[in-house]
Parts: structure tokens; sequence; C-alpha cells
């Protein structure tokens, strides 16, 4: 770093020396090049394998439909596709923060192991991006990854009242969190959390340690939603 700072001192000291508008396109040109610099520097750090725990995403698909899958033509949301908490995804997380992106040696995964998790998850293609986003980060292979997935998934229990919905109920975030709390004792409520977006229940993030037992979240990850939300039915 400090050879680059002496080598980035005398280009300035040479480009100080032309017109002013050269000047500061140069100029321009060079904070680019470090700010780029900087970011892979820092994406190099984000090193496969190394989090602290991980955040199990639970969707319930009809929001999901409901705010934007409806307007893609989602095959989830079609009617009788019978999807209620589907996995959004198994996300490596540190104390504060979470990685994404990672570089990996790990080869993407196959068509058939991505559309071999569209059963929990929707989607092939949410499948291949949640590789992509985070399970790179895990330093575990891709069939692996699914594999812990899957784990993960099943081994909450989802709460079935709200399956039985005839039509959209609007209900404080804070009772699926109590349902969900209810129906796993090994939680306590530090270890999960309700999200919700434009008046829509979400999500329901729950906090896992690497051998998927259930770990309390960090601050960042707790940020319950508190509002009154829109249930809707699993179509």
């Amino acid at each position: 770093m400090s050879v680059f700072v002496g080598e980035f001192s005398v280009y300035i000291g040479r480009i100080a020396s032309i017109g002013k508008g050269d000047f500061m396109l140069r100029l321009t040109a060079v904070l680019a090049l470090i700010l780029l610099s900087i970011s892979y520097t820092l994406a190099g750090a984000k090193r496969a394998g190394e989090f602290k725990y991980y955040v199990l995403s639970l969707s319930w698909s009809p929001s999901w439909c409901a705010l934007k899958g409806d307007a893609q033509s989602a095959g989830q949301c079609a009617k009788n596709s019978g999807f209620g908490f589907t996995l959004h995804g198994l996300w490596p997380q540190y104390a504060k923060g979470w990685p994404s992106f990672c570089q990996t040696d790990e080869p993407a995964p196959t068509r058939e192991l991505t559309a071999g998790m569209a059963d929990i998850m929707g989607s092939e293609k949410l499948a291949a991006h949640q590789w992509d986003k985070h399970g790179r980060c895990t330093g575990l292979s891709a069939k692996q990854y699914f594999s812990v997935s899957r784990a993960a998934y099943e081994r909450v229990n989802r709460p079935h009242v709200f399956r039985k919905l005839l039509k959209p109920l609007t209900l404080p975030a804070p009772v699926i969190k109590t349902e969900f709390l209810k129906q796993n004792p090994a939680l306590k409520a530090n270890m999960l959390a309700v999200t919700c977006k434009r008046g829509h229940f979400q999500e329901v993030r729950i906090c896992l340690t690497k051998g998927l037992e259930p770990t309390a979240c960090g601050a960042d990850v707790l940020a319950d939603c508190q509002q009154a939300v829109v249930f809707p039915p699993i179509r």
C-alpha cells in the first residue's frame, strides 16, 4: 500500500502541472481506480466459510406473490400451487453484517440440483441466486449447501394454523412470532425476527449455529416488525 501511495503522489505532482480541465479529468480517473482497488480488496476479504452463524429465512409465499410474484407470472403463485412458508435462503452471518458473493473454488450447482430445491423454495431461479449470493460464502459445495439448507428448513415447525386461512387477515406481526415460539420450544424470542414489507407480512428469520441449533441473533437481525400486517391465504 505504501508503494502505491508513493506512486500516486508522484502522479498527482505530474498532472498538477497540466491544464485545470485535464487535471480534474485525470484526477477523477485516478480516484475511481483507487475506489475500485479498495472494493476488490474488500471483496477478497470475504473468504468462504468465515462466518459466525446462519440466518434461516422463511418467506410467506402468498405475500411475495401479492407484492412481486404475480407481476412476474411466477409459477409458485398459480392457483392451487399450495405454497405457504418457503425457504428464501440460508444466509451466513457475521456478528454484525453478512458476507455475499464470496470467491470460492466450488463449481456452480447443476440445473438438476437447483431444480431439486423448487419444492421448498418455489423456483429453481431462486435456488441458483441463493447459491451465488450466500451459498458461495459458506465454504460448502453447492450440493452440501442445499442439503444443509433443506435440513435447516425441515428442523423448524411451521405453524399450520396459517395454512387454514381462507381470506386475507390483518393481524399484529408479533402474533406470528408468538406462534413460531409455541411450535418450536427450543426457540427464544432473541433467536428469531419477523419482517414486513408494504403492509404485508414478509418473512420469519431464525438464527442457527453452523450445526443448525437455535442461537441468539445479532442486533442487526433482530429488527422485528411491530405493525399490523396483511396475511394473505395460500393459493
